[in-house]
């Protein structure tokens, strides 16, 4: 939810202007400060984020999004799995459109991954269903030392020359002489790998222009899902749980309607709950995600809650859809769950923060540090009267990089 300055709200970003009373009372009786989410060396996504804020090293546990939404989906990989995150996505003269093929349903999109396999899966390639968009291509014995590009960082971009390309078969690409990489399983080039889903990525585009879905869409005028688009390969991580890091966490849960986000938790040592109707765009269930918070505050130590809306519509361009998706976070998450812990005997201490600004203007993620604001009964506050951008770089907490934010809110008195 955290944005650039807008012409259109008379040089306000987004949470300067939104009517955001009860995230302005975490902040003016709390302390705020920023983070950067971002490690150096890393593009500014989602799990790279999520992962830094919940005090990971991405340096030691990155694997890319894929293996994230395999563990989501209950997919147990393999030691010689490549996982990439693969998105349907809209296409039209030569150009990305969008990020999700017009915001497909997950029924719709099973249709298509039905497809899919039935023309393209083999013993090497394999598409798994997810959510929405949202799935996942596995190819066994695949290398990830390859360049994939996001579909959301490149709207209305050609997309051709975006197309997977090998890092380096001279080095970590390679296959070894006796057939094995470093970590003793056979796998393909990088260069083999890139081909593989190239081709992967052109096959699609024949199959779903035929599907009767995309027909159907078209007839309506709505956009069709017309290809694949796999990135965020990696292998299966080795990252220790939240109990083996902070000793303040004996359990806890994650709530998310995105597949990446539940996979970190699943490593991260959380129970997943799964809340119905939460879809990761502005008209998901807030009531339901609230409930399970609170309900599994009562018996557990943390919960880790996640709303994709903001991201959606910044991806988007929509400007007024961020702001009410802003608004509906604060009245319909925030406002409940303090009301309902600050009755509680224990005390709760409760942090906002996005996890990386996605601009309306720019409609693709940036690597900038985002506002955040703690708060628990009792806490000293500093002189921050606001949740904001530039409010909260005021705070006592100053400027924070990765795993500082979860040392810090761990220990907080």
């Amino acid at each position: 939810m955290a944005d650039h300055p807008v012409n259109r709200l008379g040089g306000k970003t987004l949470l300067q202007h939104a009517d955001i009373p009860y995230m302005d009372m975490i902040a003016r009786k709390g302390r705020c400060g920023t983070l950067s989410t971002i490690p150096k060396g890393f593009l500014p996504g989602s799990e790279v984020a999520n992962t830094a804020i919940l005090g990971y090293d991405l340096n030691a546990v990155y694997e890319g999004r894929g293996p994230l939404e395999a563990a989501s989906i209950g997919y147990e990989m393999r030691d010689d799995d490549l996982a990439l995150r693969c998105n349907i996505i809209t296409l039209n003269n030569g150009n990305i459109i969008n990020h999700h093929g017009g915001h497909l349903t997950t029924e719709e999109a099973e249709q298509l991954i039905d497809a899919l396999n039935a023309e393209l899966a083999d013993d090497r390639i394999q598409f798994i269903k997810g959510i929405q968009y949202r799935h996942l291509l596995v190819i066994r014995g695949g290398n990830k030392n390859i360049i994939c590009a996001p579909p959301h960082d490149h709207p209305n971009e050609p997309w051709q020359p975006l197309l997977v390309k090998a890092i380096d078969d001279d080095t970590n690409g390679k296959r070894c002489v006796d057939g094995y990489s470093a970590d003793n399983t056979v796998r393909l080039t990088a260069t083999e790998t890139a081909d593989i889903i190239n081709k992967l990525i052109i096959k699609s585009q024949a199959i779903l222009a035929r599907h009767p879905l995309n027909k159907a869409r078209e007839a309506e005028g709505h956009p069709t899902a017309n290809s694949i688009w796999p990135w965020g390969g990696g292998y299966r991580p080795k990252m220790q749980t939240l109990q083996q890091m902070y000793p303040e966490v004996k359990s806890g849960s994650v709530i998310s309607a995105v597949d990446l986000i539940k996979g970190i938790g699943h490593y991260a040592g959380l129970d997943i709950i799964s809340v119905e109707g939460a879809t990761g765009l502005a008209n998901t269930n807030y009531e339901g995600k609230c409930a399970a918070a609170i309900e599994a505050l009562r018996h557990q130590d943390f919960v880790f809650l996640h709303l994709e809306a903001s991201d959606e519509a910044g991806h988007d361009g929509d400007l007024d859809l961020k702001l009410k998706s802003i608004q509906y976070l604060d009245q319909r998450i925030v406002k409940p769950i303090i009301e309902e812990t600050s009755k509680w005997d224990e005390k709760v201490a409760i942090a906002v923060m996005p996890d990386h600004p996605t601009p309306v203007e720019v409609r693709t993620h940036v690597d900038e540090p985002v506002p955040f604001a703690v708060w628990h009964r009792g806490i000293e506050a500093d002189s921050v009267e606001h949740y904001d951008e530039v409010s909260c770089a005021a705070g006592n907490c100053g400027h924070l990089r990765l795993c500082e934010f979860m040392n810090m809110f761990m220990n907080l008195k």
